[in-house]
């Protein structure tokens, strides 16, 4: 099961005894997974169709519970593709669809045949109603990434004017939504982890919103340990270099002038490297007598290397190994 549907699922199972939002939350679900349909009289019908069974349950008791609308699901079974069943809940013009299409505020009138392209005041006058209506969207039409792969919620609406709408009341209670156009739709979506999170929790995905959490502490301690260990490698490698560039010079002073020739304080440092070719600076500088700081003991081996290179064109490669 994919992490949206779990969410989805999540959201599913959270119940309200708030007529008002109840309303909300069946407003966007059937804004954005809803059909109109007219009949040869010009009477309305309504079709609601999801994928999850716990959405078309959900929706089913809104509408016994707060609307007295019995109605049926249909279960479409796609052989195809092995795409999932699609729930089918109808809403016929004998039942009331028009009369609930405006009191969701979806149509104007019952004679009404075109669905409003705003989100009705009334319908989210208060913050519970706002919540519910975001969590009806997301049920509706929305989506959400898998955090172990990246952070990305979404909305899916077919109308500009409404995904303009949607993202202005996200953003109305402290989000960053965005609009980009996809194909013949408009895609409400977030980015940041933070702010998805946040989002989860007021639609009622608490377990969701925590296990979002949960991935992001997990792959950002992943994160900090690899680069705490890139950092250590690439210094190791600095090292060994150094180390190697330290020892060759050393061996070019003793195959020629030899390392006795060399000032005290350097035979002494030259004669510890080619003992303890794999020891960091600091290590080097603890065994000299008196002990030399990190810094002291790179300007002697600089040094080395100046007096090496005066006479590296007088010595072979294989002097060298």
């Amino acid at each position: 099961m994919s992490f949206s549907t779990e969410a989805k699922n999540e959201m599913a199972r959270h119940e309200s005894s708030n007529h008002r939002e109840n309303i909300a939350e069946l407003s966007a679900i059937v804004r954005l997974s809803g059909s109109i349909n007219l009949s040869g009289k010009m009477e309305i019908g309504l079709k609601i169709s999801t994928e999850l069974n716990s959405i078309a349950r959900k929706v089913f008791k809104i509408l016994k519970n707060d609307f007295n609308i019995n109605t049926t699901i249909t279960v479409n079974k796609n052989q195809m593709l092995k795409k999932n069943n699609s729930y089918i809940l109808t809403v016929s013009a004998q039942m009331g669809a028009a009369k609930l299409l405006v009191d969701l505020g979806i149509i104007e009138n019952e004679r009404s045949f075109f669905t409003r392209n705003d989100i009705a005041m009334k319908i989210v006058n208060e913050p519970g109603e706002a919540n519910a209506y975001l969590r009806g969207a997301f049920l509706g039409g929305g989506s959400i990434n898998d955090p172990e792969k990246n952070y990305h919620m979404e909305f899916v609406a077919n109308n500009e004017d409404y995904a303009n709408e949607l993202s202005q009341l996200i953003n109305s209670i402290g989000f960053k939504s965005k609009i980009v156009a996809r194909k013949s739709n408009f895609v409400v979506y977030l980015k940041e982890s933070e702010q998805i999170s946040d989002l989860l929790a007021i639609m009622g995905a608490t377990n969701a919103m925590l296990k979002l959490q949960n991935t992001k502490i997990t792959k950002d301690m992943r994160n900090k340990v690899n680069r705490i260990v890139n950092c250590e490698t690439a210094n190791l490698s600095k090292t060994v270099d150094a180390a190697v560039r330290q020892v060759e010079s050393i061996l070019i002073v003793q195959n020629t002038i030899g390392i006795s020739k060399l000032p005290k304080n350097l035979q002494e440092l030259a004669l510890l490297r080619l003992e303890n070719e794999d020891m960091s600076l600091k290590e080097l500088g603890e065994m000299l007598h008196p002990p030399l700081g990190k810094s002291g003991v790179n300007h002697r081996f600089k040094k080395i290397e100046e007096i090496a290179e005066k006479y590296r064109d007088r010595i072979s490669p294989e002097d060298l190994f």
